[in-house]
């Protein structure tokens, strides 16, 4: 039984989250592994954000017709960080007027819990859905906001535009390198020497991150030597592999883009490479 509730004992697995990193590592430690924290970004505080009050202001002058809503935390930030500037009745009545579009259930819930009403949310949580149900229906002269969320869309935002659509993009999330990072130096180093079996990625941003330090610190061949073979890189989802992809590192992620699911898939992978 101990074997079956710890499958990670003996294994040490690098984390590069910033968000919810400390979550992400208990799910990790509880199944047996030892964990390497090393935050591979920051993101600006949202309150602080000139880009996100620019952009708020911008659709409260000019209200949009549509608005898509890609995570929940982002968007529950964002009429936050609009209160804090006393700008949180002005935004909430332009949005009530817009088509609202939510990515998934969790935003769905965040759209209610703020009184407002979603058009439609796909069952698949997938913002490509989306984008063909908008295209579809016809974006051209149309007025739509995109909430970000530090993710790169896929071209979303373009194939909008190349539609006809004024695309507002509203910047919730900006990553920026860590204030620190000796952390991430450190698992560099540890990936280029291969004394960590896996690393976990949850953004494209943090997984950008740490392949551009590792070039800045001459370790770059070693580290996609290292998860060509030996290592396991562990994404949450395709977007968030990309960056990898895009270097030629064999990457494995779940069927279902969770954190729960990701740390199952370092159960399943580990225990037999």
């Amino acid at each position: 039984m101990a074997e079956q509730s710890a499958p990670l004992t003996g294994f040490t697995v690098g984390v590069t989250a910033a968000r919810r990193a400390e979550d992400q590592a208990a799910l990790i430690r509880r199944r047996g592994a030892e964990v390497v924290l090393a935050p591979a970004l920051r993101t600006v505080p949202l309150a602080d954000d000139t880009r996100l009050r620019a952009a708020t202001r911008d659709l409260v002058a000019l209200p949009p017709d549509t608005v898509v809503a890609t995570t929940a935390v982002g968007f529950r930030g964002w009429l936050q960080a609009a209160a804090g500037w006393g700008e949180s009745d002005a935004l909430l009545t332009r949005l009530a007027g817009a088509r609202l579009y939510a990515r998934g259930p969790k935003v769905t819930g965040a759209l209610r819990a703020a009184g407002l009403r979603e058009e439609w949310s796909p069952a698949s949580e997938s913002l490509a859905e989306v984008l063909e149900r908008l295209l579809g229906e016809g974006v051209a002269g149309r007025r739509v906001a995109v909430q970000l969320h530090g993710e790169p869309l896929d071209g979303f935002r373009e194939a909008l535009a190349d539609a006809g659509a004024d695309v507002v993009a509203v910047p919730v999330y900006r990553w920026l390198p860590p204030l620190d990072p000796a952390p991430l130096d450190g698992l560099i180093g540890r990936i280029a020497a291969r004394t960590v079996d896996a690393v976990t990625f949850t953004s494209a941003p943090a997984a950008a991150s740490l392949l551009a330090r590792a070039g800045e610190r001459g370790a770059a061949d070693g580290v996609l030597a290292a998860f060509a073979d030996g290592v396991l890189a562990a994404c949450v989802g395709p977007v968030t592999a990309a960056p990898l992809r895009e270097r030629g590192v064999p990457v494995r992620a779940p069927e279902r883009f969770r954190l729960g699911p990701l740390v199952q898939l370092l159960c399943d992978e580990l225990p037999v490479r």
